[in-house]
């Protein structure tokens, strides 16, 4: 058993039917959880992305972290998720110019992660126009990346890239060689074996793809798969993904991954607390009742199915976790 432990958290808007924040919060209360990723949140004036939240919003947000136990995980942005070019490739997908982006949007996260009290923001590494080379685009997506790690990094944050079908760092070879050309420790590369099975990776290749990004690895994020397919596909329809399932029934192996990461953990928590993280998270993301482009529902009750596949994986390959305890509960009470 690693004397280290994993931290368990999740994106809290997957188990709110409509998004609220006493919604969200207590259903992670419930479920023993003290982390959560912050996406969308109907904070009193509608759902609306974090990115969009006024100050009297992100307030009462912040009243609500408090008064349920709360801490934010990460900020889940949605950046670099938006085309690296103006052209149009029949994909809905927006264009932002870069040079604005870098100076609005970007700051934007890093404002909201501070304010939040999260040195992590999950972002992404951007659209290359459907049917083109990745070749003909990495080195862009490369400095334009490069670019959002060193503003994080002034901020004294972390820019975390998701695996993720028709990005640029679409799997695990290329988001490693994108970490290794920036060499900036503020930019971790965020594994996630159901996007990569989407993708028509098979357990064994799911494997490998998280052993190239282990050099670069910051968090995982957890969602699973069942690949009705079989080989690879070259654009993945995110619209149309139906077979996002639990950890423990799914196509990613991760069984495998996770007795891999045991021994593998003192490392990566050594890695994420020198970048002021409180330690490894695994966020779940589960989608079992849906997920597209820009998120995913799952449910309260799906979302405690997914938390307790995830145990179970954990508990089989000993990868230690806690949970909200009576302790825990009489500590808050001032007992």
């Amino acid at each position: 058993m690693s004397q280290s432990s994993i931290l368990l958290s999740g994106f809290a808007d997957e188990a709110a039917n409509q998004k609220t924040l006493d919604q969200q919060f207590s259903a992670f209360a419930a479920l023993g959880l003290r982390y959560f990723s912050i996406r969308f949140v109907d904070a009193g004036n509608g759902v609306k992305n974090v990115m969009a939240l006024e100050k009297d919003e992100l307030v009462t947000v912040k009243n609500k972290i408090d008064e349920y136990g709360l801490s934010v995980s990460s900020l889940g942005s949605p950046i670099g998720k938006v085309k690296l070019c103006d052209i149009d490739d029949g994909t809905s997908t927006p264009y932002r110019p870069f040079d604005q982006y870098l100076l609005e949007e970007v700051p934007r996260a890093c404002e909201l992660a501070n304010e939040l009290e999260s040195k992590l923001i999950r972002g992404f590494s951007f659209y290359h126009p459907k049917g083109s080379s990745l070749d003909e685009h990495f080195s862009q997506a490369v400095d334009q990346v490069g670019m959002i790690a060193d503003v994080c990094n002034q901020h004294g944050l972390t820019y975390g890239l998701e695996v993720e079908a028709n990005l640029v760092g679409q799997n695990g070879e290329l988001l490693a060689n994108m970490h290794r050309q920036i060499n900036n420790d503020a930019l971790v590369l965020i594994f996630d074996g159901g996007n990569l099975v989407t993708m028509g990776y098979s357990p064994d290749e799911v494997y490998d793809q998280y052993e190239l990004m282990k050099p670069g690895l910051g968090w995982l994020h957890i969602k699973d798969f069942l690949n009705p397919e079989s080989g690879k596909v070259d654009h993945v329809d995110e619209e149309a993904l139906k077979h996002f399932v639990p950890a423990d029934i799914g196509d990613s192996g991760h069984e495998k991954i996770f007795n891999d990461l045991v021994g593998f953990l003192p490392e990566l928590e050594t890695r994420m607390k020198s970048r002021g993280a409180p330690g490894v998270f695994l966020d779940l993301e589960p989608h079992v009742k849906g997920g597209g482009q820009f998120g995913g529902f799952s449910g309260p009750d799906g979302f405690g199915v997914a938390l307790r596949a995830l145990c179970r994986v954990c508990d089989h390959a000993g990868v230690g976790y806690q949970l909200r305890t009576f302790d825990d509960i009489q500590n808050d009470r001032g007992f």
